[in-house]
């Protein structure tokens, strides 16, 4: 009996890992690397545009990668 409801607590877990995953936000899970703005800067100056007024944005991996990338085509590595 305890090895039913084992089997029953592991199955219930991979199906809420599954459906978190599944309706996880959009943006977290396209996010670009700082690699690619800094490939890209026109794109990085159009994420930064939309990402400054908007504070929930601004927590984003991508908003946040495209502000990095920016830094470090404008400013410079080591400065």
């Amino acid at each position: 009996m305890k090895n039913q409801h084992l089997i029953l607590a592991i199955f219930l877990s991979a199906i809420t890992i599954t459906a978190y995953a599944a309706t996880a936000p959009q943006q977290e899970k396209e996010a670009k690397s700082v690699a690619w703005y800094t490939a890209n800067v026109r794109q990085a100056r159009q994420k930064n545009k939309i990402c400054y007024d908007n504070a929930e944005m601004q927590k984003t991996t991508d908003c946040k990668n495209a502000q990095h990338a920016l830094e470090l085509v404008y400013v410079g590595v080591g400065n």
